[in-house]
């Protein structure tokens, strides 16, 4: 078998089971990973039966293009090709047929599981003589830790490269006209400081779609609706800088009829600053973000805060390693650093606060809360040294409200200690509660049931804003009317839990919050003293060194060794540490937490994982948190 992704999306996580399981299975597998080009998938389909193709982004019509060139090239089209992940926007079975006509034998264009792609896989081969060639050798190991790079030179110094690499970036020259347009519109930093103090939990939608017009309505719906915050949400191709590319699908003769789906998100480095500003001047009384994961961000945070947008999310770690096969973290610190000091720059030379947000559960699937914690201060520090002066620390549940409320209370705790020990005191700490991450359930009770319970959680944390998800996740691209109805229910569900008194800390959320703080000191502390206590050199040989291990990671420089599974609770523990520097104690207490989940004993680890990832979508819990 021949397994990869395509496309420049990275969601890894099927890909890893879909591995673990062909494995089991008896096949041999060469592993490619994720963000491949055709080119490079037919190269290597050389010596095998069946090649299984990824993408998740939706955008497969314009990554498998050159396919059946590419197919007859290398003389491979007579493999078994099997195309999955989430390849359309749309499910029309038109489409599904459109796609298997580019090359492939079987399209799945949704959800399919690992047992379906296997009994599929044996019916297919069963008629097919095996290919007997030698086969290629498989991608190479971990690269090798990276030469430090020089110095950061400052905005001063490549402002002028970073607004040229697209046309539009001239716009975003006039930091005075900048400041104005940010002052003139709700900042996000303020609106957050104003509901901590009254206790009243922020709503934030996710909203990205390509065409302008479309955008505005979404915006006025979800405005409508109550939201108190709204973002731009980046679409894939302008997260990879593919600025041409996105130029040429808005062109496209259908442009207009499809304006709202060409893309999955909003193309703003497209678009411009006079557009988004336009747009946030219709909204100046709610605070707007740029929600994406742009492997260099430097000129879509240039634009932004041009538009009026105070708040920007993501990071060098959290935009690195969930997203990227092969990008050194001292290059994506690096690229990142410009971000974080353009917005310092805007704090100290015009007195405007830009909020920084990192997403610190990374993959979001099944992860460890100590990696998430840990995460998110090397990423406060990095920006608080350049001059940042309020930051957004990210969380999504897991599933067990002990170790869920007390990862909040770690990471807010443990961020401002660290914040401090390093001179950054004045720097504001909050916390966004990210509502469950992983695949949704299909049945509408159940994923009611998931949006009320993760509410309740999030109240309880003491999380100053909310990222909303949609009872139809699991069905299909939630659109303004979808956002707009779960908006309203997890308001009022907030709102109720607004009026009950606080609810007091048990002996478990004692004890998983002294876990929990002991597991993060341990890496912390750690890369911190092997760096001479550098936040930037400390988090990159954190990395390299597999001291910060992120589960389901596509990046090469991810050591990978870390496997998460759940205890008898639901809590999410570590069944394997790699190489995580942690306590004696610490491992073997997540060695017996995982040898007491039911099951444990006569299985496959990744079998158990595999459960663990889709017991949620298919609706199997009883009540939600699990525990």
């Amino acid at each position: 078998m021949l397994l990869g992704g395509v496309g420049g999306d990275a969601h890894f996580v099927g890909l890893t089971v879909l591995r673990h399981g062909l494995l089991r299975g008896g096949y041999q597998v060469i592993f490619l990973g994720a963000q491949n080009q055709v080119w490079d998938i037919c190269a290597q389909a050389g010596s095998v039966d069946a090649v299984l193709v990824s993408n998740m982004d939706g955008h497969a019509r314009y990554y498998l293009a050159d396919l059946a060139a590419a197919q007859a090239e290398y003389g491979v089209r007579d493999r078994l090709w099997y195309l999955g992940g989430h390849p359309v926007l749309d499910d029309l079975a038109s489409t599904v047929d459109e796609l298997a006509r580019y090359g492939f034998d079987r399209v799945f264009s949704r959800y399919v599981d690992l047992r379906t792609v296997l009994d599929l896989l044996a019916t297919d081969l069963a008629d097919r003589p095996p290919v007997r060639r030698p086969a290629p050798a498989p991608p190479g190991d971990r690269p090798q830790p990276a030469e430090p790079i020089d110095l950061h030179p400052g905005v001063a110094v490549l402002r002028d490269n970073v607004l040229s690499a697209w046309y539009t970036g001239e716009a975003a020259r006039d930091q005075q006209r900048n400041t104005a347009r940010l002052a003139d519109r709700a900042s996000l930093a303020a609106v957050q400081r104003e509901s901590a103090a009254q206790g009243r939990l922020l709503i934030q939608p996710r909203t990205g779609v390509s065409g302008v017009k479309a955008q505005r309505r979404l915006f006025a719906t979800l405005r409508d609706a109550g939201a108190d915050v709204l973002s731009f949400q980046i679409d894939s191709l302008t997260r990879n800088n593919q600025y041409e590319e996105v130029e040429r699908v808005l062109k496209e003769p259908r442009a207009s009829e499809l304006a709202g789906s060409l893309l999955n998100g909003f193309p703003a480095v497209n678009h411009g600053v006079e557009v988004m500003a336009g747009l946030t001047n219709e909204f100046r009384d709610i605070p707007f973000q740029v929600r994406h994961s742009t492997r260099d961000p430097r000129l879509l945070a240039e634009l932004s805060f041009a538009a009026g947008i105070s708040a920007f999310e993501g990071g060098a770690i959290t935009y690195n390693l969930p997203y990227y096969r092969d990008y050194p973290p001292q290059h994506s610190i690096q690229q990142w650093r410009y971000v974080d000091e353009l917005a310092g720059q805007y704090s100290r030379d015009h007195g405007i606060v830009i909020d920084r947000e990192f997403f610190g559960v990374l993959t979001a699937c099944l992860v460890p809360p100590c990696l998430a914690v840990v995460v998110n201060i090397f990423e406060a520090l990095l920006a608080a040294q350049c001059g940042v002066k309020s930051v957004t620390l990210g969380y999504a549940e897991q599933g067990n409200r002990a170790q869920d409320l007390a990862a909040v209370r770690v990471l807010r705790s443990l961020a401002g200690q660290y914040l401090s020990a390093y001179g950054h005191a004045d720097t504001a700490v909050n916390v966004v509660w990210h509502q469950y991450m992983g695949a949704f359930p299909a049945q509408p009770d159940k994923a009611r049931q998931l949006l009320v319970g993760s509410t309740i959680s999030a109240h309880r944390s003491g999380a100053v804003r909310l990222m909303l998800k949609t009872w139809v996740e699991a069905l299909r691209i939630p659109d303004a009317e979808d956002n707009r109805d779960s908006l309203r229910f997890v308001r009022a569900v907030a709102d109720r839990e607004r009026t009950h008194p606080a609810v007091g800390l048990g002996e478990q959320d004692r004890l998983e919050q002294e876990l929990l703080e002991a597991e993060c000191r341990a890496i912390l502390d750690h890369a911190l003293a092997a760096c001479d206590g550098d936040p930037g050199r400390a988090a990159a040989t954190a990395v390299e060194r597999g001291w910060l291990d992120i589960p389901f990671s596509p990046s090469r420089w991810n050591a990978g060794k870390v496997l998460p599974l759940r205890d008898a609770t639901g809590a999410v523990r570590l069944a394997a540490t790699g190489d995580l520097p942690l306590p004696a104690e610490v491992k073997a207490a997540h060695q017996d937490f995982v040898r007491h989940r039911p099951g444990y004993h006569g299985h496959q680890l990744e079998e158990l994982i595999e459960q663990d990832i889709v017991t949620i979508a298919r609706g199997r819990f009883d009540a939600w948190p699990l525990g």
